[in-house]
């Protein structure tokens, strides 16, 4: 049984669904125990809107699961908190008040929400967090393999600048929010990977993960080190790659570096069409979130042995240790597998990538034609 420290840097191992038997656990609604039927109510509550994935794929997609596991009956309560933790605290407050069945967490700050989490407990009302490790008594956890993310990301800026890299060579790291504990992770992961082969010349904490505060990060690092003189950029999302690339092309650089990034959002997958971008990490959202509707069904329903299946793993917050969890690996996503991911996995079609200004370099590598 896997156990990590989310405060703390931790050795990784690969995780997949299959393995820890959460494929085969699912169970169904009409076995739900007396304690709670299928009319039941998750609060759901989601950090921001500037990474398009919680209103395109999170939010929608548990709704989805979360009726077909309770017949139609349940129900999901939403939230955006719009990247202010302040907001979230009043709406996890109201979900105590209307008394939910249970709490699908996604914290803005995971160490201010500690004390509503600790309010929710005391109105007994289970809490699991979702993609971020909120501090607080929380009952479980479920996210992607962080420090594999950022591992991921580290190995493939590495092979991309090839065996001529060395020491003198300038890396920027646009690095996420201070507040998001999964940030530190995507740090240290990365940085297992680039710091014995390279050296960071400047390194950012990027306020709320909003692009414009990483294309004004970005700006500053090109302003010190010189236009010309960076040959890699980690990005820790994709929403940030955006930032870094306007930053660029605003100080003229024609022959842009090697930059990371996270989440496969469109615009960065048309990005890693054209070569602006070079990688981005595709993380399964269909997986996590109704994998997460799976785990907040269970707990209410007192579905013990599927909520077990569902969380082999344990993690550590800086507030609780062996806190019951689900971590999900991850992909390197190139312009080489585009099709054999995202595609395939019909996250996007051909049509939404390769639309007119993207046709030839479409053409190019293989997705049209």
């Amino acid at each position: 049984m896997r156990r990590i420290a989310i405060a703390v840097v931790a050795p990784t191992l690969s995780f997949s669904l299959a393995a820890c038997g959460a494929l085969g656990g699912s169970g169904s609604s009409s076995d739900a125990s007396p304690t709670k039927g299928n009319d039941l109510t998750v609060g759901l509550l989601l950090p921001e809107t500037a990474n398009t994935r919680y209103e395109k794929f999170d939010y929608p997609i548990i709704k989805e699961k979360v009726a077909a596991l309770t017949r139609h009956q349940g129900k999901v309560e939403y939230a955006n908190a719009d990247a202010d933790a302040g907001r979230q605290a009043g709406q996890m407050q109201r979900m105590i008040d209307n008394k939910v069945d249970v709490i699908l967490l996604d914290a803005v700050d995971s160490h201010a929400i500690a004390d509503m989490v600790q309010k929710a407990k005391d109105a007994a009302i289970p809490v699991i967090a979702y993609d971020r490790l909120s501090e607080g008594p929380i009952d479980a956890y479920i996210s992607f393999d962080n420090e594999l993310v950022g591992e991921v990301q580290g190995r493939s800026l590495l092979e991309a600048l090839g065996s001529g890299v060395d020491k003198t060579d300038k890396i920027v790291m646009i690095n996420g929010s201070p507040t998001d504990p999964n940030a530190k992770q995507f740090k240290d992961g990365a940085l297992s990977q680039l710091g014995p082969k390279v050296t960071i010349s400047k390194s950012y904490d990027t306020k709320d993960w909003k692009p414009e505060n990483a294309e004004a990060n970005m700006a500053q690092a090109i302003a010190e080190l010189g236009k010309d003189n960076i040959v890699a950029v980690y990005s820790a999302n994709d929403g940030m790659a955006g930032g870094v690339i306007k930053a660029l092309k605003a100080a003229e650089v024609t022959d842009l570096p090697f930059i990371t990034g996270q989440d496969a959002e469109l615009d960065a997958v048309q990005r890693i069409v054209t070569g602006e971008q070079y990688m981005s990490v595709y993380k399964s959202y269909p997986t996590e979130a109704e994998t997460a509707a799976q785990m907040a069904v269970a707990k209410v329903q007192g579905k013990d042995i599927q909520f077990d299946s569902l969380t082999r793993d344990r993690v550590s917050s800086p507030t609780h240790k062996n806190i019951p969890a689900q971590l999900v690996s991850v992909v390197a996503l190139t312009k080489n597998n585009i099709k054999d991911t995202v595609i395939d996995d019909v996250f996007y079609k051909v049509a939404d990538i390769c639309t007119a200004k993207y046709r030839e370099a479409c053409v190019a590598i293989g997705l049209l034609k």
